[in-house]
């Protein structure tokens, strides 16, 4: 699912360029010139991040911080801004931004800026769950067990990254580097032994994993089954 961007900027050649710009690299975005506006918007809908300008936003730059991060303390939120002071910058990262660019920037630049705060982020989230209920049957990562079921680590670590990605397909090389630490015919076959090893926990709960010709593999739920 693509990431979902607002923009708060009163420069509205700059925010429509990088409005458009995010959109051509897979971003949902929707910009606004008002802080009061911007607030609405993260109020009344889901955000995956906030680009935001300090100055010329219809209230001051810091106190608009202060309000995100009132409202939504996880929110990766990148200032854009042409002070670069040194102070500013040390009182907008001890306000909680997560990031600052100063004016004029580089727009690839931005982009891996952004995209690594969005990393973390998801990160961030990831680590906090480590239970599923899968129809009924619990899969416990903390204990590496499936409805009371011993699994070894590397099953474990394997199926916290399907249920954690559920519906998406979790590329091959992403699992085998971060598994196995290694990408070759041993450790795909090896891979390939694994998953096999998983359906069979997951077919009696209404799940099946999917393999993805490669690209790698995904966890869904069987809509057909009855339960």
């Amino acid at each position: 699912m693509a990431a979902r961007i607002l923009i708060i900027d009163s420069d509205v050649t700059l925010s429509t360029v990088l409005s458009d710009y995010l959109a051509s690299r897979g971003y949902k975005t929707q910009r606004v010139s008002d802080g009061k506006a911007g607030m609405d918007l993260l109020r009344s809908g889901h955000w995956d991040a906030l680009l935001m300008e300090l100055q010329g936003v219809g209230m001051n730059g810091y106190d608009l911080i202060k309000e995100v991060r009132h409202l939504l303390p996880q929110i990766p939120l990148i200032v854009l801004t042409t002070r670069s002071e040194r102070e500013d910058q040390m009182r907008a990262f001890q306000l909680g931004c997560d990031d600052y660019q100063t004016k004029p920037f580089s727009m690839d630049i931005l982009i891996c800026r952004i995209e690594a705060v969005l990393r973390r982020a998801r990160e961030h989230e990831e680590n906090k769950q480590r239970i599923f209920d899968l129809n009924g049957h619990v899969f416990n990562a903390t204990h590496q067990t499936f409805d009371g079921i011993h699994l070894s680590s590397r099953a474990s670590d394997l199926l916290l990254m399907l249920c954690r990605n559920e519906g998406e397909v979790v590329d091959r090389h992403r699992i085998l580097a971060a598994l196995w630490k290694e990408d070759n015919a041993f450790t795909s076959r090896s891979l390939g032994v694994f998953i096999n090893h998983l359906r069979k926990f997951l077919t009696p709960a209404g799940y099946s994993i999917i393999a993805s010709r490669y690209k790698g593999y995904k966890l869904v739920k069987d809509e057909h089954l009855r339960i």
